[in-house]
């Protein structure tokens, strides 16, 4: 998009009283948004609007906002930041067909046709060791088998599912609740990197808006909207999450949750989910299993999917064996696994280095281990 064609979409966005259902409205009774601003207040009044808003459209903004916007049009110029509007051929299909879909989307990274078999991955920002690891694991084998991860780029368990796909060499988006020139949180600036060398970052907020916390619930309607379905891996009850699974049903989207402990307040919002009948996942299959028979053949082909479940148990030695049964997916310390295994603490801590190294076990903070 030229330029001026993009001043021309931002101005008329800017204008009070119009919506993102009036834009829409507008241009496809225009042609275009210079043709709305070019047009006069009977033809705008003809198409639909009242006779304040006509005149709002003909005054259009104050040159404090146009000024604004001119210097939006210089950043994302110099950003190289990708505009895609709901009538060019390259806005994803599925948001497409939510009900209220951002009319601009900002982009930084690339959309694919491929990222139409997508699964959101969403869940607490302060999320357990067990949560994160789980959530990598399922995006990681997810995105092996072609799946794109959507999430929101935000501490926690979306950091998580992120870190997942781009571990399992797949495509991820992150969908930011600010403007395209910022990261949020700052510390993932590395992170929002890798994802556009591996997918995309997008946003529908204009260049310069922060990170309130008014603009989340309508960020994520966009990430249950890119997606088939929305996993919820660790949610407390009163999580953000949580919205993004109740848009996720109105879209028609199918909803997943990870169960968690019934102790642990991290998980009583996803737990709550699948009493409320949520479908339990335990793996990436079980996605998998839920989400194939939507994707049609030509984008089938490109999954891989139906593969044996690999034994984590295979290959490993007596001691190994020991050590590894005596983990689970909560963190044992290492006392604990001593205490269980009956072997020496020289034992249990080069086993436990061995595991490691492998890539079976991941060591926590305090000497604690879990198992992968």
């Amino acid at each position: 998009m030229d330029a001026v064609s993009l001043t021309s979409w931002l101005v008329l966005q800017a204008i009070d009283g119009v919506g993102d259902r009036t834009l829409l409205r507008l241009i496809q009774a225009f042609g275009s948004p210079n043709a709305v601003l070019a047009a006069t207040q009977d033809e705008l009044v003809r198409a639909g609007c009242s006779p304040d808003l006509a005149e709002s459209v003909r005054c259009g903004p104050e040159s404090k906002i146009r000024r604004q916007i001119d210097r939006q049009v210089q950043v994302i110029e110099r950003l190289k930041v990708r505009i895609i509007t709901l009538f060019d051929q390259s806005y994803p299909a599925r948001l497409r067909t939510i009900p209220d879909p951002p009319p601009l989307l900002y982009v930084k990274g690339a959309l694919l046709p491929q990222d139409d078999v997508a699964v959101a991955i969403v869940g607490g920002r302060r999320a357990t060791p067990s949560g994160r690891i789980i959530t990598e694991e399922i995006a990681q084998d997810l995105a092996g088998a072609g799946v794109t991860i959507v999430s929101g780029l935000a501490r926690g368990i979306d950091a998580a599912a992120h870190r997942g796909a781009l571990a399992g060499k797949g495509r991820t988006i992150a969908v930011l609740g600010c403007g395209i020139d910022r990261t949020y949180p700052p510390e993932h600036d590395t992170l929002r990197r890798n994802i556009e060398s591996h997918g995309g970052v997008i946003c529908e907020l204009p260049i310069g808006s922060s990170p309130q916390s008014h603009h989340f619930p309508r960020r994520n309607r966009i990430i249950s909207g890119l997606s088939l379905g929305v996993l919820v891996s660790e949610a407390a009850p009163n999580s953000g999450s949580l919205i993004t699974a109740k848009l996720a049903l109105e879209q028609g989207r199918e909803v997943f949750a990870v169960p968690g402990s019934v102790k642990e307040d991290a998980c009583r919002g996803s737990n709550g989910l699948i009493k409320e009948g949520a479908k339990l996942i335990e793996n990436a299959q079980d996605i998998l299993d839920e989400i194939v028979p939507q994707v049609d053949a030509r984008l089938r082909a490109t999954l891989s999917v139906g593969g044996a479940p690999s034994d984590s148990r295979a290959s490993l030695g007596k001691e190994d064996t020991l050590v590894y049964e005596a983990l689970s997916y909560e963190a044992r310390s290492v006392d604990a696994v001593i205490e269980s295994t009956g072997l020496s603490a020289a034992q249990v801590a080069a086993t436990l280095l061995s595991l490691e190294l492998y890539g079976r076990v991941r060591q926590l903070p305090g000497q604690q281990y879990i198992r992968l």
